[in-house]
C-alpha cells in the first residue's frame, strides 16, 4: 500500500489564502508539496491551475493533489475530466476519510470560501492519511469508471 508523500497543490484566487495556509502546515507535517499556483489574488483561470497539479498526479511526479477555489466545485469538475483522476470535493471530515477509503480519491478539493483554515487542515490530515481499504467490492466499482 502506497502512502502520500508528495502532494500537489494549486489554486485560483478564491482559494490562494488556504492555500498558503495549508501549505505551511502540510510541510510542516512532513510534506513534500509541490506549489502549481496561483500565487495571487487577481482573477485566473481555475482550470489552467487544475491541469497543472492533476498532471503532476497523472504523471507520477505527485502521489496525490490538493485544489483550493472559492466553493471547490469548479476545480473538482476541471480534475475529474482527466483520466485516472478521482477528484473529492471534501467540506467535512468525514467524506474526507470515506472518499479515500472506499474511492480511493487522489485529488483533495476544497472551497476556499467555504471552510476555515483548522477545519481544512483536519479534513486534508484525514484525506491523506487514509488508506484505501482495497476491498473487492471498492475496487470494482473504481474499475467500472471511464
Amino acid at each position: 500500500m502506497k502512502t502520500i508523500e508528495t502532494i500537489a497543490i494549486a489554486n485560483d484566487h478564491g482559494g490562494l489564502a488556504l492555500k498558503l495556509e495549508l501549505l505551511k502546515l502540510l510541510q510542516a507535517a512532513g510534506y513534500k508539496v509541490i506549489d502549481f499556483g496561483s500565487g495571487t489574488d487577481d482573477a485566473v483561470d481555475y482550470p489552467d491551475y487544475a491541469e497543472l497539479a492533476v498532471a503532476a498526479v497523472q504523471n507520477g511526479q505527485a502521489d496525490a493533489g490538493l485544489l483550493i477555489c472559492g466553493s471547490g466545485i469548479g476545480m473538482s469538475m476541471a480534475a475529474n475530466r482527466h483520466k485516472g483522476i478521482r477528484a473529492a470535493l471534501c467540506h467535512d471530515t468525514y467524506t474526507a476519510g470515506l472518499t479515500r477509503e472506499h474511492n480511493d480519491a487522489n485529488v483533495l478539493v476544497m472551497g476556499g470560501r467555504i471552510v476555515g483554515v483548522g477545519l481544512a487542515a483536519e479534513i486534508a490530515r484525514i484525506f491523506f492519511s487514509t488508506p484505501f481499504s482495497h476491498a473487492e467490492r471498492h475496487v470494482r466499482r473504481i474499475g467500472k469508471f471511464v
